[in-house]
């Protein structure tokens, strides 16, 4: 990304959150500084809606960035979406840079367990909901729900990994997110059908 020390402010001091944005910019920018601050996401502590995710990210990631006078800003937030399926999950994260560019990546769709989603609609926040579930505390600084309904194939951090990765990319490729949609010639028909 660039060969001076980039300081990274992080919107938590959640450890699940802070591994994950030092394990992509370990890849990203390996002199990166990262810092943790814990700040407020402006949004409920158990969003609704990729909006609300989205918004509650980009606030942490803007005051994080703020407060420490950092280059970057990173937030992370995890969220619930309502579908005519039933309740899912959903994470987002923000990465916003000093000069106003910003990157969004978000993911981690899985449904949630009746009983969870009934919790969360009753009030509770999710994290809370599966330490119900399992009866443990603090699976939300761990595992977390991806990994509690994986059965630990896939935990937290590495479900958050990906989310900045995504949120990274104007940062790592900034050549191809600069070039015009009129630079770019359509494609030859392809002889292979679609999948």
């Amino acid at each position: 990304m660039t060969d001076r020390i980039l300081r990274v402010a992080v919107g938590s001091a959640n450890p699940v959150k802070l591994g994950a944005v030092r394990a992509v910019l370990a890849w990203a920018t390996p002199t990166a500084t990262v810092e943790p601050i814990a700040v407020p996401s402006g949004v409920p502590d158990q969003p609704f809606g990729d909006d609300e995710t989205i918004s509650g990210a980009r606030n942490r990631a803007r005051a994080a960035r703020e407060a420490l006078d950092a280059d970057l800003g990173v937030g992370l937030e995890g969220g619930v979406v309502e579908s005519a399926t039933g309740m899912r999950s959903c994470a987002w994260c923000v990465v916003v840079h000093r000069d106003g560019r910003e990157g969004v990546g978000g993911s981690l769709a899985m449904p949630l367990p009746d009983a969870v989603a009934a919790m969360v609609r009753a009030g509770m926040e999710l994290g809370h909901a599966m330490d119900a579930l399992v009866a443990e505390r603090g699976t939300k600084h761990g595992k977390g729900a991806v990994g509690i309904l994986t059965a630990g194939r896939i935990d937290r951090q590495a479900a958050y990994e990906v989310l900045v990765t995504y949120a990274m990319a104007p940062f790592v490729t900034p050549a191809l997110y600069a070039v015009s949609p009129s630079a770019v010639a359509a494609p030859a028909p392809d002889a292979a059908p679609n999948e």
